[in-house]
């Protein structure tokens, strides 16, 4: 999962057993990959990429609402529940909306997992698409530079929660993209995102598992535990192919905590206000659009259905204009 909250704390424990020195090494370079700011953002190659995104969030038949209460200029922090196992179709439709909102020229960051900076390849990757370590203090640096900066606070927890809990917003608790805001003052868009979890079927988050292992040294929380083709059930290891449910992404009007003055980010009540705003609107938005699309699965798959016979019927129409 890429995406998570800004972190608060200095960071977990080392962890111990016969695996610590593999794990250790993994701190090591998610540190390194965290402090290499040498490949920037990179508007070209985010424009190479864009067709690619398209074809995979296509796949979700992906609607987007309300974008035009996304601030067109300046600084702004966006905030969204998270879904989708590793697959996250909100957050390869938020991205492009964003883009198409303000220009790919116009700074835009996602927050992601430090663990992913520091695979071989794809921390560069990620770097020119925009993606910024959530535990590296960026995130305040772009806001203060006019950028859109994009968080998902429930980070793997939320992204893996179970098929009983898919339409219910699970922040865990952390605060630290509050305070990010509060420091900044900038204005907060909640983006609520309907439907990516109903993607893949999570029986168990695998906390016990997360930890067992040592992976909270790495600030990796769960361990999945899946049903689907082709095993039955499955783990994080081989994980099924993502089903074709019907993505709904709404951005919601902004909220503007400004007045609270930058000082009330160490303010405890300040911020759990600010907390349980954000998150009761975000919940009560997401209660709405599942009361509308209460299938997104057979909706998705009617819709992809529906554009597969509308694109034969045009490719026999053309065949028979050449004809």
């Amino acid at each position: 999962m890429p995406s998570r909250d800004v972190p608060e704390a200095a960071g977990p424990a080392p962890a111990r057993g016969p695996h610590a020195p593999v794990l250790a090494l993994l701190s090591r370079r998610i540190a390194a990959g965290r402090a290499d700011t040498s490949v920037p953002r990179d508007p070209d190659f985010i424009r190479r990429q864009l067709p690619a995104i398209a074809r995979y969030t296509s796949y979700f038949t992906p609607e987007v609402r309300g974008l035009d209460r996304l601030p067109a200029e300046g600084p702004a922090l966006l905030v969204g529940n998270h879904s989708g196992l590793f697959y996250m179709p909100e957050v390869w439709t938020c991205g492009p909306a964003v883009l198409a909102r303000r220009g790919v020229d116009a700074p835009a960051y996602l927050l992601a997992y430090d663990l992913l900076f520091a695979l071989p390849g794809i921390g560069p990757f990620l770097r020119q698409l925009g993606a910024i370590p959530a535990g590296s203090g960026e995130a305040e640096s772009a806001l203060a530079r006019g950028a859109c900066v994009l968080v998902y606070p429930g980070g793997d927890r939320e992204a893996c929660r179970p098929w009983t809990q898919r339409n219910q917003v699970d922040f865990a608790d952390r605060t630290g993209f509050v305070r990010l805001a509060l420091r900044c003052g900038v204005p907060v868009v909640p983006v609520v995102s309907h439907g990516g979890h109903h993607a893949v079927m999570v029986l168990a988050r695998g906390d016990r598992i997360a930890q067992a292992a040592g992976l909270r040294s790495l600030r990796v929380n769960v361990f999945p535990l899946l049903a689907g083709f082709p095993f039955g059930i499955n783990s994080v290891l081989t994980p099924p192919p993502p089903m074709p449910a019907h993505l709904t992404l709404e951005f919601l009007p902004a909220l503007d905590w400004t007045g609270y003055g930058p000082a009330a980010a160490g303010d405890a009540r300040v911020v759990a206000a600010c907390y349980q705003d954000i998150t009761g609107r975000l919940q009560a938005a997401l209660d709405r659009l599942s009361a509308e699309h209460p299938h997104p699965l057979l909706l998705g798959c009617s819709r992809l259905a529906g554009q597969a016979v509308t694109g034969a019927l045009q490719r026999a129409r053309n065949l028979g204009s050449v004809g």
